[in-house]
């Protein structure tokens, strides 16, 4: 993983892109996983029944998706300082895959940087657009040994 700092980061930078799928068992898994059982997230049946078109990616699956496409920007030494913006526009359905991603809105030369990004199936916006406000250290620290 890149160790990415405040110095070598410039408004307009991407972040991502990254893939996500949606089959029917990762919503499982992911209901399983943060104990959100209602059937709209795993049951296609059901969901329809809801007048949903399907089962659809829950908020916190969803924001994991954020989490781990910022995270894996930021590195190990970065911090997530806020989300604000997460708004869901359109179902992420099964079978669907969710893209995830954006770029670099703003540099504070005390290491907070703001991003801005999304989440798309196909070219429709489905989540964000929505700021996500970061951490990054000045410089490249060595690592300690244990």
């Amino acid at each position: 993983m890149i160790q990415r700092t405040v110095n070598a980061v410039n408004v307009g930078d991407p972040i991502g892109p990254a893939d996500f799928a949606l089959p029917l068992y990762r919503l499982v898994a992911a209901a399983g996983g943060n104990r959100d059982f209602n059937s709209i997230h795993h049951n296609r049946s059901y969901a329809k029944a809801t007048n949903a078109p399907d089962a659809y990616a829950s908020t916190f699956f969803l924001l994991g998706t954020w989490e781990r496409v910022v995270r894996d920007w930021i590195g190990d030494a970065g911090t997530i300082r806020s989300i604000s913006g997460f708004r869901m526009r359109k179902f992420n359905l099964v079978g669907s895959i969710v893209t995830i991603q954006g770029t670099v809105t703003s540099i504070q030369p005390d290491g907070i940087v703001t991003l801005e990004l999304v989440s798309k199936v196909g070219d429709e916006v489905t989540v964000g657009p929505g700021q996500v406000e970061v951490t990054l250290p000045l410089e490249t620290e060595p690592l300690e040994a244990p």
